[in-house]
């Protein structure tokens, strides 16, 4: 019985993650934000809307909008290939889509193994909820509720309308 107690608790404790690429860096996102992972599709270009949205894509009758990370934190243009996948996620009760390297895999990472961002952190904090430690690697745990402000949130309702 008390193994059982112990099982359960050790499983409240952990955090199931989808670990994803972005140039060569890893980072995760909660499994909770995720509805689905796809291959890229064609996305249809969208006229004055910031440089980091790709368009938008049509989901099984649905449209909706696509980000691309590496644009949205900065990073080196890529050209996309065969990795290439665009994750379906609920930001802000909003679905988006938003394209990564790759995706890698699913874990469950440990609360106690997920540290605070470091303080002197260069890159913007509020998009980073800390940075998890996992066989020897870092992955950077993202905050994807905030990867959008209130104002490009506004904007992308108008292209989910």
């Amino acid at each position: 019985m008390e193994e059982v107690q112990a099982n359960q608790e050790m499983k409240l404790d952990e955090l199931q993650m989808v670990i994803f690429r972005l140039a060569n860096e890893e980072y995760a996102l909660p499994i909770t934000k995720v509805q689905e992972i796809n291959r890229l599709v064609p996305i249809t270009k969208m006229p004055q809307t910031p440089s980091f949205v790709e368009g938008i894509i049509n989901l099984r009758g649905r449209i909706i909008p696509v980000l691309d990370m590496r644009k949205r934190f900065q990073l080196e243009a890529a050209a996309y290939n065969d990795d290439t996948r665009i994750i379906i996620v609920e930001v802000s009760g909003q679905t988006i889509g938003v394209i990564v390297d790759a995706v890698a895999e699913v874990i469950r990472l440990s609360q106690s193994d997920i540290e605070p961002p470091p303080p002197s952190f260069v890159l913007d904090a509020k998009y980073i909820q800390g940075v998890g430690k996992v066989d020897g690697r870092l992955l950077i745990l993202l905050e994807i509720d905030s990867i959008i402000t209130s104002d490009e949130e506004i904007m992308l309702k108008q292209i989910n309308a």
